[in-house]
């Protein structure tokens, strides 16, 4: 015991992690992927896999992943940008879920701009109103 007496000990946080820092993190690092996609559309990620060998065993490799772009360009030219969260697009507005801009140029200045606001906490609430709306359980039908 005479080398633990240096140490200091305590006891580990078991409390639940704040989901709402948690979201923000998420989407801060998807919309840095998505400002990393902007000017090559060609980026990918690299995660590691476990993969199976020849030989029954496993191990890790790096594998590239595609990364979907959030952007799309419609008949006119301007573009229109969807931040994505839990697999849908924030409303912003009533029914309006696209942050649209009449060309490319803009696309890198409106991430960055977006991504201020979400550092800023100001898509927290869109966001807690986009799980309530999702958490809702569908009443059964009764035959």
């Amino acid at each position: 015991m005479k080398g633990l007496k240096g140490l200091t000990f305590g006891t580990i946080n078991k409390g639940r992690e704040n989901l709402t820092l948690v979201r923000r993190a998420k989407l801060v690092r998807r919309l840095e992927q998505q400002k990393a996609l902007a000017p090559d559309p060609t980026y990918t990620l690299t995660a590691t896999k476990r993969v199976k060998t020849e030989d029954g065993g496993k191990e890790l490799r790096q594998v590239q992943k595609r990364l979907s772009p959030w952007l799309r360009e419609d008949v006119l030219g301007n573009i229109a940008l969807t931040v994505r969260s839990g697999g849908r697009p924030i409303e912003f507005e009533k029914g309006k879920t696209a942050i649209v801009m009449p060309g490319m140029d803009q696309l890198v200045p409106t991430i960055d701009t977006v991504l201020a606001a979400v550092r800023a906490g100001e898509l927290d609430e869109l966001r807690t109103q986009q799980v309530k709306a999702r958490d809702v359980p569908n009443a059964k039908k009764a035959a």
